[in-house]
């Protein structure tokens, strides 16, 4: 991934998507922060310029940021996701590696937060596989990261960030900009069918965070040093 390449964060003024854009962007990655509403997002990449002074962040409308870069990263609701893929296949372009964080929670349907709901192709990852225009490959991760401990840049993360993905280089490519974020590592999940099981845990820290009013992620140990 070209360092100076901009980083599309479609959903970037949700609570993920923003803590994800004031990561990267405290650690010099110039970012472009999407919305259905280019006046929404150009406010969000004001406050993230309050907070990280030299960012380099620009607000559009998600179609327009979705161009802006290689590695395109989908933070929205589940709920919003198939129209978010709908809107942005004349966007996406072969070569593109998207990053799937949706996760199907079952308070899409007005139920429960720490349920997840059945997703016909197996996964959101998998569904958004299916949408994306031919030659853009999906990569599930960002799923067990709490949207408020990053956009608290005062809380050092310490946790691991599982990938998947049937594209090697994708994965790579995908592992490499999450690592440029202090204190996340991540790991390599295996294929992209494996984001069933993986979209499976948020709910999961949904509960025990809720229960221990924490922000807790996931860690896995044991790992040798190189990962990738």
């Amino acid at each position: 991934m070209s360092e100076s390449a901009p980083v599309p964060i479609v959903g970037g003024t949700g609570a993920l998507g923003f803590g994800l854009a004031l990561r990267l962007a405290r650690e010099g990655v110039p970012i472009a922060i999407g919305s259905r509403s280019a006046e929404r997002a150009q406010e969000a990449a004001g406050r993230v310029r309050e907070r990280v002074p030299d960012a380099d962040v620009e607000g559009l409308e998600n179609a327009d940021a979705a161009r802006r870069g290689p590695i395109v990263l989908l933070t929205v609701p589940f709920r919003a996701q198939s129209e978010n893929l709908t809107n942005l296949k004349g966007a996406l372009e072969p070569g593109q590696i998207l990053v799937d964080a949706t996760v199907p929670l079952a308070a899409a349907v007005s139920g429960r937060a720490t349920r997840l709901l059945g997703v016909p192709q197996g996964s959101a990852a998998q569904q958004a596989q299916e949408m994306v225009p031919e030659g853009v490959v999906v990569v599930s991760a960002l799923h067990t990261v709490s949207a408020a401990a990053l956009g608290d840049l005062d809380h050092d993360l310490d946790e691991d960030v599982l990938v998947a993905g049937d594209k090697g280089d994708a994965k790579r490519a995908v592992a490499e900009l999450i690592a440029r974020i202090t204190g996340l590592r991540p790991v390599n999940a295996g294929r992209l069918e494996a984001a069933r099981l993986i979209e499976g845990i948020t709910p999961l820290l949904i509960g025990v965070n809720s229960r221990y009013k924490t922000a807790a992620g996931v860690k896995l140990t044991a790992l040798p040093d190189e990962l990738w």
